[in-house]
């Protein structure tokens, strides 16, 4: 059954991905805040063909924890595609940091664009935390909310892999609080698996981490926080924890790399 839900889902998430992308150009045409209303409702559409196809919902909690007025950092874990496609349906207007490469994907790179995301140049070393910097600043003076994924890529539950130092340039530069995220989203939808489960995936948002502390400091409380609350949805809905490094070791690790 598992196997026909999801073959059935992704059949139908491909076709009218498709017909979307071609079908909706003209949107690009319009102002930026008419084509996201259309983007947020092809995203509820998306959630819709998950619940009636695979029996997958999803539960926020945490709201009342998003800033209310003001740039932020939504410091996400990224454990699937799924998160991707339900930031705009969970805050208002993110602005996501991306590898440049995905910008020149025909049709897809065009909104992209059109939305006005954080495209960084991670081909060239030096070039990698200016551009997230250059590109973050007008984004903060818009007063949008930037989504980042601290380790930089998708990460299965129960692994760890090193938190990279973009997000604590862009805190320490920008002068904003970060708000950290935890999901438990691979455990239902995992990352290069055709495979989708039904049952609800759980997204947390915790209490932000103030600005102004020292880079060190706000990059060690997010770990903790963010790895603490993301096991515990986790291992609640019967998945593995994570075996992590010593704190002490924490911000020694990360990679330079945003």
């Amino acid at each position: 059954m598992v196997f026909l839900r999801s073959l059935t889902f992704n059949v139908a998430f491909i076709v009218w991905t498709a017909l979307m992308c071609v079908g909706l150009l003209w949107m690009l045409l319009l102002p930026r805040d008419r084509m996201m209303a259309v983007v947020r409702w092809y995203l509820g559409s998306i959630a819709w063909l998950e619940r009636t196809i695979l029996g997958l919902r999803f539960e926020v909690r945490g709201r009342e924890n998003l800033p209310r007025s003001g740039s932020y950092i939504l410091a996400a874990k990224h454990q699937s595609a799924w998160e991707t496609m339900k930031l705009h349906l969970i805050v208002h207007d993110p602005a996501i940091v991306l590898k440049r490469e995905l910008t020149w994907i025909p049709t897809w790179g065009w909104y992209a664009k059109k939305s006005r995301m954080i495209a960084v140049d991670r081909g060239a070393r030096g070039r990698a935390l200016t551009s997230l910097i250059e590109n973050s600043k007008p984004v903060r003076d818009e007063g949008r909310p930037i989504v980042i994924f601290p380790q930089g890529t998708r990460v299965a539950p129960g692994a760890y892999r090193n938190y990279r130092i973009g997000v604590g340039v862009l805190y320490e530069q920008l002068g904003i609080p970060i708000v950290p995220m935890a999901l438990n989203a691979g455990l239902y939808w995992p990352r290069r698996s055709f495979i989708k489960r039904p049952g609800t995936i759980v997204v947390e948002i915790l209490p932000p981490i103030p600005a102004g502390l020292p880079r060190h400091e706000a990059m060690i409380e997010l770990e903790n926080r963010l790895e603490a609350a993301t096991d515990r949805l986790v291992v609640a809905a019967g998945g593995p924890a994570t075996v992590r490094p010593h704190a002490e070791s924490l911000a020694e690790t990360a990679s330079a790399s945003p």
